[in-house]
């Protein structure tokens, strides 16, 4: 039997809306799929140059199986590896990406204003150290 591979998710440490989003998916990730890295961070700027993204990238970021997902995407993947009922929201696929898009745009164009900005990134606990990527 094949081992799962990791779902890696860069989001951006300086948003506290993004670092509620790590903490609301760390209490569903029940079967261990996700790892976590911020855009900021040297390990995220490493995945952006890899995957030829560039490195001012605004959007949440999704590697799964060496492929990229991005925006309203990245969003529908997590749902989908989600435990519990919120695997349901992966239905919001049939949604044409220039729609889910331009929403995902709206609202990550606001999130600062809305949610407002850290100085810092989030520090994870000693129960999900372990699901934050390092370079070590």
């Amino acid at each position: 039997m094949k081992k799962e591979e990791k779902i890696v998710l860069l989001f951006d440490g300086d948003c506290n809306f993004c670092n509620a989003t790590v903490n609301f998916i760390l209490l569903r990730d029940r079967h261990d799929r996700f790892r976590f890295g911020a855009l900021q961070s040297d390990i995220g700027k490493k995945l952006l140059e890899e995957y030829h993204l560039p490195g001012d990238n605004n959007s949440i970021v999704v590697i799964s199986n060496a492929k990229v997902y991005q925006q309203s995407s990245a969003i529908l993947i997590i749902t989908r590896n989600l435990s519990g009922a919120w695997s349901i929201l992966y239905v919001f696929v049939i949604i044409p990406p220039f729609i889910r898009n331009a929403l995902y745009r709206w609202f990550a164009s606001n999130r600062y204003k809305w949610f407002g900005k850290t100085e810092h990134c989030m520090i994870p606990d000693e129960n999900s150290k372990n699901k934050f990527l390092s370079e070590h």
